[in-house]
C-alpha cells in the first residue's frame, strides 16, 4: 500500500499558490506609494510654484514668518526693525539712549531680503520647505569696530583727565636726550563696548551697554622712555668716524648724530621708535666726499713754431675721486639704527690731469689803442681769420697774461679772439693769479669801494654804469672802462678794464663757469 504525504500538513514548503499572492501584494503596494509619491511630488512643485520670487514658506526673519513676501517686503520690514533699535549707554553716572548707526552699526536691509527669497531650486529643498521646514534667515548686520571704539572714547566727560603718554626730547642747551614722563588719567577700555555690541546688535533688538570709566595708564610709560634714553646714550657713546682720502679722520660727533635722530611713537603707537633722518645722512657724507676729493685740472702751455713750450699758463693738477660715498652713508646709516661702532673709509680714483698745448699768441703791436702796425681795426682782423679758421672744439677759457697785460679767448687750443690789450691791477691792487671761474655777470653796474673806504676818503670810489661786468674771483673780474683813452699798463684797482667793445665781445661769448686763468 502506498502513502502520499501532504507537504502543508506536514508544516514544509508554501505551497505556490500562496507565494504568488504575497508577490502581488508587494507590487501593488509598490504602485500606490509610487502614485502617491508622484501626487505629492507634483503638488509641491505646483505649491511651489507659487512662491516663485517669494520666500518660500516656513521662512522667517527676526522671529516672524516672511513665506510668500518679496524682498522688497522683506527689506522694508528688516530696515524698519533696524531704525527702531534703541541702544541706552551707560558710562560713569552719565546715561544716553542713542540708535545703531550712532554705533557703526549698519544693517543692509536689501541684501537680507535677497537672502531670504534665495533658493537652490532644488528639489529636495522644495520638498523640505514645502512639507516640513522652518528655513530661518539672518538679517545682514555690519559692526565697524574702529567706530564703536571711538564711540567708547567718546564718552569720556571732558573735565577728565586723559592719560599722557611719555616721551623722549633732545635738550639743545643740554645736548643730550631726556625722558619726559608720562601721566596717568581717565578713560574707558573701549573692547568693552565692542565685545557687547558685537553679541547684541545682529539680532536688532533694544539692548544696554555699560562701558566703566576707570583709571587709565599712559600705553607709553615713563619707564619705555627710560629705556629708549639708555639705547640712545649706549648708540651716542659708540665711537663712530670715517677716514679721509688724505689720512684725515671726519668723527661723527654725538651731537651730530643726535641733529640726525628722532623719537616718535610707532605705527602701532604702543611703543617708542628712533628713526633716523637718511637724506641729512647721506647729505653730510656726501659733502666730506667732496671735501676730499680733488677736481683734476688739465694744464695750459703755450708753445712756439717748433712745438718748445715757452710759457706755462696753467699747473696741471691730478684728480682724486671718491668711489663709495653712497656705500659710507648706507654704513653710518645702519650703525645709526644699532649698537656697533662705526669704522668705515673711502676709496678713491686718480684721475689723471691732461696738458693742452696752445699756440703762443702774437702780441699786439700798438698795446694801447687796439690797432695793428697798419692801422686796421684788430677786432675786425680776428672776425675775418675766424671766418677762415675751421671750426675750434673743446673747452672755453679766457688767458689773462699779466705780463704782456693782455686778455686772448680760447677754444680748446685755439685762440679765437685777442690777445687784446687790457689794464691790470696797480701796485698795492695787484690782480690775483691762479685758476678761477666766471660765477658772476651783470650788463651794467655801479662800482664802489664804500664797504672798504667811507665817502671823503681818499681811496673812496663810485663809478656808476660800468657796462659788461663778469667777476671770476671776489671783487675782480673783467669789465669795460669808457673813462679810459688807452690799454696795456697797471691802472687799475685789480678787475680787468677793456674797451667797452672788448668787454661786450668777452660778455656775449663767455658764460658762467667759462675758465679764467690769470698769469704773469
Amino acid at each position: 500500500m502506498t502513502n502520499v504525504t501532504d507537504p502543508a500538513a506536514m508544516g514544509g514548503p508554501s505551497r505556490p499558490t500562496d507565494r504568488h499572492g504575497r508577490r502581488r501584494a508587494l507590487i501593488i503596494l509598490g504602485a500606490v506609494i509610487a502614485v502617491l509619491a508622484v501626487v505629492l511630488t507634483g503638488g509641491a512643485l505646483a505649491y511651489a510654484k507659487q512662491f516663485e520670487g517669494k520666500a518660500l514658506p516656513g521662512t522667517t526673519v527676526l522671529g516672524q514668518d516672511v513665506g510668500g513676501k518679496t524682498p522688497e517686503e522683506i527689506a522694508a520690514l528688516v530696515a524698519e526693525q533696524g531704525e527702531s533699535v534703541t541702544v541706552t549707554v551707560t558710562a560713569g553716572d552719565q546715561e544716553q539712549e542713542v540708535s545703531l548707526a550712532d554705533l557703526g552699526v549698519s544693517v543692509d536691509a536689501e541684501s537680507t531680503g535677497k537672502a531670504a527669497v534665495e533658493t537652490e531650486d532644488s528639489f529636495g529643498e522644495i520638498i523640505s520647505s514645502t512639507w516640513s521646514g522652518e528655513h530661518p534667515v539672518d538679517p545682514v548686520v555690519t559692526i565697524d569696530e574702529a567706530a564703536v571704539a571711538d564711540f567708547a572714547t567718546g564718552l569720556v566727560p571732558e573735565d577728565k583727565t586723559q592719560p599722557v603718554d611719555a616721551e623722549v626730547t633732545f635738550d639743545e642747551d643740554a645736548q643730550d636726550w631726556k625722558a619726559v614722563p608720562g601721566t596717568a588719567g581717565q578713560g574707558v577700555d573701549p573692547q568693552v563696548m565692542v565685545d557687547s555690541v558685537k553679541k547684541q546688535a545682529p539680532a536688532l533688538e533694544d539692548f544696554s551697554v555699560e562701558q566703566p570709566i576707570e583709571d587709565i595708564a599712559p600705553t607709553i610709560t615713563t619707564a619705555d622712555a627710560e629705556e629708549t634714553v639708555g639705547s640712545l646714550s649706549s648708540l651716542l657713546e659708540q665711537p663712530m668716524s670715517i677716514e679721509g682720502a688724505d689720512g684725515t679722520t671726519h668723527d661723527v660727533s654725538p651731537e651730530r648724530r643726535s641733529s640726525w635722530l628722532s623719537v616718535a611713537p610707532d605705527d602701532s603707537g604702543k611703543a617708542l621708535a628712533v628713526s633716523v633722518d637718511e637724506d641729512a645722512v647721506r647729505e653730510w657724507v656726501s659733502t666730506q666726499a667732496e671735501q676730499d676729493s680733488v677736481e683734476v685740472k688739465d694744464g695750459i702751455e703755450q708753445v712756439d713754431e717748433d712745438g718748445k713750450v715757452v710759457k706755462v699758463v696753467a699747473e696741471k693738477q691730478d684728480g682724486l675721486k671718491i668711489t663709495n660715498s653712497d656705500k659710507v652713508a648706507e654704513e653710518l646709516i645702519a650703525a645709526l639704527t644699532g649698537s656697533s661702532p662705526l669704522e668705515a673709509a673711502f676709496e678713491t680714483k686718480k684721475v689723471e690731469a691732461e696738458v693742452e698745448e696752445v699756440d703762443s699768441p702774437s702780441e699786439d703791436k700798438d698795446g694801447k689803442d687796439g690797432k695793428d702796425d697798419k692801422g686796421k681795426d684788430e677786432e675786425s682782423k680776428d672776425d675775418e681769420d675766424s671766418e677762415q679758421a675751421p671750426d675750434p672744439t673743446g673747452e672755453k677759457w679766457i688767458d689773462v697774461d699779466l705780463s704782456n697785460k693782455t686778455v686772448t679767448a680760447y677754444v680748446g687750443d685755439t685762440p679765437v679772439w685777442g690777445p687784446r690789450s687790457m689794464v691790470d691791477g696797480k701796485e698795492g691792487n695787484e690782480t690775483p693769479t691762479g685758476s678761477y671761474e666766471i660765477y658772476l655777470r651783470h650788463d651794467q653796474q655801479d662800482m664802489t669801494n664804500a664797504a672798504y673806504y667811507p665817502e671823503g676818503h681818499p681811496k673812496y670810489y663810485l663809478t656808476e654804469d660800468v657796462p659788461w661786468v663778469q667777476y671770476f674771483h671776489h671783487g675782480y673780474g673783467f669789465h669795460g672802462a669808457p673813462w679810459r683813452s688807452s690799454f696795456g699798463y697797471s691802472g687799475s684797482h685789480g678787475c680787468i678794464n677793456l674797451p667797452v667793445s672788448d668787454a661786450k665781445w668777452l660778455y656775449d661769448w663767455a658764460s658762467m663757469g667759462t675758465r679764467v686763468e690769470v698769469h704773469t
